[in-house]
Formats: C-alpha cells, sequence, structure tokens
C-alpha cells in the first residue's frame, strides 16, 4: 500500500520561490521544468519512502528521524510517521544547510 506524500507550508512556499527565482532569473519555461522534476522525485516517496539518505548536517548531530532526496542541486528533506511522508523543505543545495535545517526543523 503506497504512503501517502504531504508538503508542509513550508515546503510548498519553497517551491513557490523556486520556481519565482527561476522564472525571474532565467524563464519561466526552465521554471516550470525544475518544479515538475522536483514534484516527480518527491512523488516517488510515495512508494520507497526510506530510499532518501540521512541529511549529513542533522547525522553529525545524532538526528536520523529526516532523510532526504535529491533533483540536483536540490535537496528534499522529509520525515515519514507512520503511513505518511511529510516534505518540510526544499532547498538549494548549494546553500550551507546547517543553520537553515536546525531552524527550520528543529525549533519548529
Amino acid at each position: 500500500m503506497p504512503f501517502m506524500v504531504l508538503l508542509t507550508k513550508n515546503a510548498s512556499r519553497d517551491l513557490e520561490e523556486l520556481y519565482a527565482y527561476i522564472a525571474l532569473q532565467d524563464a519561466p519555461r526552465k521554471a516550470g521544468y525544475v518544479l515538475e522534476q522536483v514534484e516527480k522525485a518527491f512523488s516517488k516517496l510515495s512508494e520507497f519512502p526510506e530510499r532518501g539518505a540521512y541529511p549529513k548536517e542533522l547525522l553529525d548531530l545524532g538526528i536520523e528521524e529526516y532523510r532526504e532526496i535529491f533533483f540536483k542541486p536540490y535537496r528534499i528533506i522529509y520525515r515519514v510517521m507512520g503511513k505518511t511522508v511529510y516534505v518540510l523543505l526544499i532547498v538549494d543545495g548549494r546553500r550551507d544547510l546547517q543553520a537553515l535545517l536546525q531552524r527550520r526543523l528543529l525549533h519548529s
């Protein structure tokens, strides 16, 4: 039985901001393609939610409840709870993520 994949409000906002940034800096067509590929990546979690790796920044802190998958350079951070996958964060992996992950995941 497939898992349900849900986006948090923050993850939805991340997608909107990602689209707007790429559309402005490059082209709306490319922004649409990136958005489609990111959505495709996290939709596959309904079948294989445990396939993601532990984010290194959190693993270094001993935290193993979050996982991540990629549509390079974008990182999709999620958590599996029961039969539901919660997508929590979608971010450009070229950023320094330590503070962002701590603020968004550990203090929410």
